[in-house]
């Protein structure tokens, strides 16, 4: 297949090329073009990344875990900007985004899943987090609809909420029209002209030259044809099932936060958004490239479910869907340069794309007009991962 430049059809090389139009793609392009860079996308279906399974928590406390205690702080500080930036983003788009800011209860259902939570409340005392200890009844006073069986729980007033596909779609008509464009075609190739990265090659083997070129193709991104090796590009693929039920108009009011479960060592989440969708998740699978729907999954997440919230058995069925999430070895981001002029990545954020789009989207456009990360971003520098001899540690 020949190859053909797209300069003339797009107006002129773009500043900067986004590679993949996931969440985190879209608002890289979109903060990109704030700052008054031209701006393309490069995706073949822009806005149906892992975003489209997401649940959408916005759970900087709540999705702690042992060993992740440096990205937490990453986390809060997006966290914080949610607000500011889903209203930012409804006056740019002309939509909603599904923002709420309701809380999360998380609840244990026996014994050993209460000692598992209170270990959770230690670790959350350790690193400066407020954590309000609940008992069952007072769990049940909060959200009737839970189990007689509920242990007690923990009270996360800051973990909110958005809709990750009102997001997706919003930030899609903000990029357009804040002048970005889109190539819809699979970037097949990047293009290394000397030592700097110079754009793509599509799959239809038009060539796209950009200024800088930021990777964000989620789980995809390592598997770019052209990387050349100093670029340590390590993500893998997890998946997630979920499940989306139908809470029918006039019923009851069913949830009114976000509730989690520790349910026999395991993780399970129900999420109720204002629209009368109830998300449930998440099963957690290395499984490769793989996003069957399994029997085994939605058994697992029904049952779990079911202990925590007997009702949702009465719930429509409405979705069954599995994503693959792009995850990192120390399951935290790669940002900002990645040792090859030209090169930004934007991939790896594991279970928390959604939550630290604010942040990623801010931090790329400083990288992308500075060429260098703001403070809080660079203990999640692209080059950690590169190999000794050519890794390049910011300042």
């Amino acid at each position: 297949m020949g190859v053909r430049t797209d300069e003339g059809r797009s107006g002129g090389r773009p500043d900067v090329l986004v590679i993949g139009g996931g969440v985190i793609g879209l608002v890289t392009a979109w903060r990109a073009a704030q700052r008054g860079l031209r701006t393309a996308v490069a995706d073949p279906a822009p806005g149906r990344g892992a975003a489209r399974v997401a649940a959408g928590m916005l759970a900087a406390v709540t999705e702690l875990h042992h060993g992740e205690e440096a990205l937490l702080d990453l986390n809060l500080a997006s966290a914080a900007r949610y607000p500011a930036f889903a209203a930012e983003l409804v006056e740019a788009a002309g939509a909603d985004v599904g923002y709420r800011a309701c809380g999360t209860l998380q609840v244990a259902l026996d014994a050993d899943d209460r000692a598992e939570l209170r270990e959770i409340e230690l670790l959350r005392r350790r690193c400066g987090l407020e954590a309000s200890w609940l008992t069952g009844r007072e769990c049940r006073r909060l959200e009737p609809m839970l189990a007689p069986g509920v242990r007690g729980g923990l009270r996360v007033d800051g973990d909110h909420q958005t809709d990750p596909r009102r997001l997706t779609a919003a930030l899609l008509t903000a990029c357009e029209r804040a002048g970005v464009t889109f190539h819809r075609d699979e970037a097949r190739e990047l293009t290394v002209t000397g030592d700097r990265a110079t754009g793509v090659v599509l799959a239809d083997g038009t060539r796209v030259t950009a200024g800088q070129s930021v990777l964000a193709a989620g789980c995809r991104s390592g598997g770019l044809a052209g990387l050349p090796p100093e670029v340590a590009v390590p993500v893998r693929p997890v998946k997630g099932q979920v499940l989306r039920l139908r809470i029918p108009p006039g019923y009851a009011p069913f949830l009114s936060r976000t509730v989690r479960a520790v349910v026999r060592g395991g993780q399970v989440y129900l999420v109720p958004r204002l629209s009368g969708e109830l998300v449930v998740g998440a099963t957690t699978e290395e499984l490769g490239w793989d996003t069957t729907v399994t029997a085994g999954g939605v058994y697992q997440l029904l049952r779990d479910a079911h202990e925590l919230v007997p009702g949702i058995t009465e719930l429509p069925l409405v979705e069954t869907l599995a994503g693959l999430r792009p995850a990192t070895p120390d399951n935290a981001p790669l940002l900002g340069p990645s040792g090859l002029d030209g090169l930004h990545l934007a991939t790896g954020h594991g279970r928390n794309g959604v939550l630290l789009a604010p942040i990623t989207g801010e931090a790329l456009a400083e990288a992308l007009t500075t060429g260098e990360l703001p403070d809080y971003a660079r203990p999640f520098h692209a080059r950690r991962f590169a190999t000794s001899e050519n890794r390049e540690v910011p300042a």
